[in-house]
């Protein structure tokens, strides 16, 4: 049986979001577009040029820590959108950590697990 290696997987990570610029389309404090009682607790976007599950760029949090390094991950299995995706976590503080998991935890159609670095 094959190990998982998470350093390799965030070496690889990490190369991508080097190679990426990063778009913030929902800044913090913000409404979803679709769920407008949804606000963003932390800037949300995307890699560009990349591909996620939905056809868009990869999605990404991006927080406020001074290091701009990936933090972590979150899997995210979403009932109404019938998909799954990871969301990247770049410069997350603990506290922006524990909000975007609420955020993403807190109906009964979304759920996240956090693989942290």
């Amino acid at each position: 049986m094959m190990q998982s290696n998470s350093e390799d997987f965030f070496a690889a990570l990490d190369a991508l979001v080097s190679g990426s610029a990063i778009v913030i389309d929902r800044p913090k404090g913000s409404a979803h577009p679709r769920f407008p009682d949804r606000i963003y607790p932390v800037d949300y976007g995307y890699l560009q040029n990349t591909a996620s599950m939905d056809g868009d760029g990869i999605d990404v949090w991006r927080g406020t820590a001074e290091s701009k390094s990936i933090t972590a991950v979150i899997c995210t299995v979403d009932l109404m959108k019938r998909d799954s995706e990871i969301k990247v976590l770049i410069g997350c503080t603990e506290d922006e950590t524990a909000q975007i998991m609420r955020w993403h935890n807190d109906s009964a159609y979304m759920k996240g697990l956090l693989i942290r670095r």
